[in-house]
């Protein structure tokens, strides 16, 4: 039994996280961390083997180097925040940390499909659409694609398109451009439930990993 700590339980993710792991039938959902529910996460690591961080940009760094230091093993939802500095964390710890900007399998197959055209098709933009409480943007999920799209060797033009209103969840598309055509991928999360299967997979795989900070859920799939 996998014992699971959520921090930032309080937030629409993580609630979504806490119903998620009490469903998970080889998880124990041991404590719920938020301020808002007068819960630290430092006080909650005691009895975790993982913790799940779906908390704000300005918190997550802290949050997860108080994990590392307690031994406990972190899923890292959260972006907007150093990434550099977290390796660096990561890299003097005994735990390990897993980040994905997007966790739903889709918006994987999305960045995936992404490179592929983009070796043929190198002209494009994003266009990146989310509820109007997120936090960031760019989104973590738009920079990834841009990130993979150029190794790619694909021309990601600037600015990635930020579309915050009420009624969206998470979306983004990627349109190509070429001579006398265009191509367009779309990914749409409709509903949080749409990014639970990642979690819960890195969850279970978060402690066996070689590397102790790894980004991006293509490399659990």
């Amino acid at each position: 039994m996998i014992r699971v700590v959520v921090s930032g339980a309080a937030g629409r993710m993580g609630q979504t996280v806490c119903d998620a792991v009490d469903a998970a039938g080889d998880m124990e959902l041991v404590a719920k961390a938020d301020p808002a529910l007068g819960v630290e996460l430092a006080e909650a690591l005691g009895e975790a083997d993982v913790a799940v961080d779906f908390s704000t940009p300005d918190t997550a760094l802290a949050n997860v180097r108080a994990c590392l230091e307690a031994g406990v093993h972190a899923v890292v939802g959260t972006t907007g925040f150093d990434l550099d500095a977290l390796r660096e964390v990561a890299e003097r710890s005994e735990a390990n940390c897993f980040v994905a900007p997007n966790f739903a399998i889709g918006a994987v197959l999305l960045m995936e499909a992404a490179q592929s055209i983009a070796r043929h098709m190198p002209e494009c933009e994003i266009v990146e659409l989310h509820h109007e409480g997120k936090l960031d943007a760019p989104s973590g999920t738009a920079k990834r694609t841009a990130e993979l799209i150029r190794a790619a060797g694909g021309n990601v033009h600037e600015p990635i398109h930020s579309v915050r209103l009420p009624g969206l969840v998470a979306h983004q598309e990627v349109v190509f451009g070429g001579e006398g055509q265009t191509l367009s991928v779309r990914h749409d999360s409709i509903d949080r439930s749409s990014f639970m299967p990642g979690v819960l997979l890195a969850v279970r795989r978060v402690g066996e990993l070689a590397d102790r900070c790894t980004v991006g859920l293509e490399k659990l799939l």
